[in-house]
């Protein structure tokens, strides 16, 4: 289970947009719920970016593990029997 990202019972707060007009009326025609919708694809986006920051963060660290890897392989090589 991941961390949360952010707190879901935090209070609503207002804010003003600017949306493609056809893009509203179309959301509007299939009901959809704005806010909702935003708040979803905005976390989807955070945690994209988390993810990239996270990588970008560690790949030294990570690309290290892999080559040491590949010249000794992990502790159960000898012990696998698949």
């Amino acid at each position: 289970m991941h961390a949360t990202l952010f707190d879901p019972a935090a209070p609503k707060k207002s804010a003003n947009l600017s949306i493609n007009s056809d893009l509203l009326r179309l959301a509007k025609e299939n009901h959809i719920n704005l806010s909702q919708a935003l708040e979803q694809r905005l976390a989807e986006v955070l945690r994209e970016e988390q993810r990239r920051r996270w990588l970008a963060e560690n790949l030294e660290a990570i690309n290290e593990y892999n080559s040491r890897i590949e010249k000794h392989g992990v502790f159960s090589d000898g012990l696998r029997r698949f």
